[in-house]
């Protein structure tokens, strides 16, 4: 993990055993809402001796954009769930909130989905949840949503 620190610097979301880089849109020029809002990560995760890391265009913005509603209305009420269910198959993250405030945060990473699965579960508690709110945002105030799937 140091490797990663002194490679890309501070994380831009950071969350228990989870740190994700954003390097950047994969096509910056183009407009198109699918093409145009894929962002290249190296995202990793690492607890109880074991480590994994991801790179590649693996998050699109409307998907970062629908987790960070959910995670909103997960520190609002402290009930239900907040996903960053990825269309490539090789990072997914849950929020589920259990009983007092506390929450189960899950974590399912590869870098081959074909070959390979990793899980990593982590107990966490609302306290965790203004921070991923503010990096949500702060990344989707760098990298807006360029247009609109019916566009």
């Amino acid at each position: 993990m140091t490797d990663l620190f002194e490679r890309f610097g501070l994380p831009s979301i950071r969350l228990d055993g989870l740190r994700i880089w954003v390097h950047g849109r994969q096509f910056p020029d183009s407009d198109d809402y699918w093409d145009g809002n894929w962002l290249k990560v190296t995202a990793n995760c690492g607890g109880n001796g074991a480590t994994v890391s991801v790179t590649g265009p693996i998050i699109h913005l409307s998907e970062l954009d629908r987790w960070l509603v959910q995670t909103e209305g997960l520190y609002r009420s402290l009930a239900g769930k907040a996903n960053l269910d990825c269309m490539e198959p090789l990072l997914s993250v849950s929020l589920k909130a259990k009983s007092l405030g506390h929450i189960k945060l899950e974590v399912s990473i590869t870098p081959n989905h074909l070959t390979q699965k990793h899980w990593f579960q982590f107990e966490i508690d609302q306290s965790y949840l203004p921070a991923l709110v503010r990096q949500c945002r702060s990344l989707l105030g760098t990298y807006p949503i360029k247009s609109r799937p019916d566009q």
